[in-house]
């Protein structure tokens, strides 16, 4: 992760986007299926988990003291939605590729309804439950942030990708380097105890990472273009795939994994707002959404 100076906010809001899959190679990500699905797995973790991270915030907003924050959170809820619908359409057209996607996305949309959702609780206990996922929205923006600054300097992607999915994920990427701050400062407006956000980010990045590997097994699985012999991640493609500067390396991420439990921790302190603002005004599909 890396450190920069300017750490001014903007005033958030969701931008309209025009997506056309048409064409799409089934391998967009360097001709390469692991890289390619080491994607999709990310791409069906998305919709369902932002579709989380609006109704967390809307239930929280009535709670929301501070005009500053509830305007962030307000613009947050926009950007999120959006984000949502644009890897929605992604996944529909993988599915009308011969990609089965819904399989797995059924399990991520238990997840996110059943396990992490609305409870009948009351009181105190429906307040510390709202608490509870507020602070895993938060450690989740914890990871897109850092995934943000990542993606957005990740020069291997520049001619590996599919030039409509790397428009995609930068759009996407840029927004999460721009309102990196509004999850960590409204939890810390609502609770922000300490024991809470490191027990929260200990429990959730190993189940993240177990999401997003079984999502990338998932998809090799039902992948028709391999065969029997191919469907298996293998070592030597994740060192590839690194080598290339396609995905992060495991120092980098060790890294942004303990900067979490840093007691002086805010998200502000990473990632170039003004990087993240001039990507978005040149945007190949927010131009074309103007």
């Amino acid at each position: 992760m890396t450190a920069h100076t300017d750490i001014d906010k903007v005033a958030l809001a969701a931008r309209d986007m025009t997506w056309d899959w048409t064409g799409l190679p089934m391998h967009y990500f360097d001709g390469n299926p692991f890289a390619t699905h080491l994607a999709n797995g990310m791409n069906m973790l998305l919709p369902e988990g932002e579709v989380f991270f609006v109704e967390v915030f809307r239930k929280a907003l009535p709670l929301i003291k501070d005009a500053a924050v509830r305007e962030d959170v307000i613009g947050f809820i926009g950007q999120e939605a959006t984000h949502s619908a644009a890897h929605q359409s992604l996944l529909e057209y993988l599915d009308a590729e011969g990609l089965d996607t819904e399989p797995f996305v059924e399990q991520i949309r238990w997840l996110f309804t059943a396990l992490l959702g609305d409870r009948d609780l009351t009181g105190r206990k429906a307040h510390s439950w709202l608490l509870e996922r507020v602070a895993i929205v938060a450690a989740l923006e914890h990871f897109t942030s850092y995934l943000g600054d990542w993606g957005l300097n990740a020069h291997g992607w520049d001619d590996a990708l599919d030039p409509r999915v790397l428009d995609l994920f930068r759009w996407h990427l840029a927004e999460e380097v721009e309102h990196r701050h509004v999850a960590f400062d409204l939890f810390t407006h609502l609770d922000g105890r300490y024991l809470r956000r490191v027990r929260t980010w200990i429990l959730l990045a190993p189940a993240l990472t177990v999401l997003w590997v079984r999502g990338i097994r998932y998809m090799m699985s039902v992948d028709p273009a391999l065969d029997g012999g191919n469907r298996r991640i293998e070592l030597r493609s994740v060192r590839t795939v690194m080598r290339k500067g396609l995905m992060p390396g495991p120092w980098s991420l060790t890294k942004m994994f303990f900067e979490y439990f840093r007691p002086g921790y805010h998200p502000s302190e990473y990632g170039s707002t003004s990087q993240a603002v001039a990507y978005l005004a040149a945007s190949p599909a927010a131009r074309a959404g103007a």
